[in-house]
């Protein structure tokens, strides 16, 4: 069995769902060599989060994006506002939508469904490169 932990840094994204499963996949040479395993992937930020989804129809994010923005309003009488009116909402955006996900690799890949992709989450409207740790374990 083997052990590999690696830093991605995700390229800056506007606010919204990002499907980011090849920048992930590519980031990690380590994956081709594991004919079974697991994947851990998390995200060292409490404005962004991770999530696992439908990956073909564009309407899934977009969807996603304005359910968020109207469960977890900007308008709203936050009291944590130092770093600006989408800073508080994309801490609570973050707390429900998770910061780590666990997949599992089979045959030197992800062993995703079909219709499946990762997501980053961006929950503010600048909120840079986003740092993830990746560990895998496998054979």
């Amino acid at each position: 069995m083997a052990w590999t932990q690696r830093d991605i840094t995700l390229k800056p994204r506007p606010r919204g769902v990002h499907l980011v499963t090849a920048e992930i996949a590519d980031a990690l040479p380590e994956l081709a060599q594991l004919r079974v395993g697991l994947a851990h992937l998390f995200i060292r930020h409490t404005s962004a989060s991770l999530t696992l989804n439908e990956n073909a129809s564009p309407d899934v994010r977009r969807d996603f994006e304005s359910w968020f923005g109207a469960a977890v309003p900007e308008d709203f009488a936050w009291t944590h506002t130092l770093e600006g009116s989408d800073d508080m909402p994309a801490h609570i955006k973050a707390a429900l939508m998770g910061s780590t996900l666990s997949l599992p690799i089979a045959g030197g890949r992800l062993a995703l469904g079909t219709w499946q992709g990762i997501y980053l989450c961006e929950h503010r409207d600048r909120g840079g490169p986003r740092s993830l740790t990746a560990t895998l374990h496998g054979e």
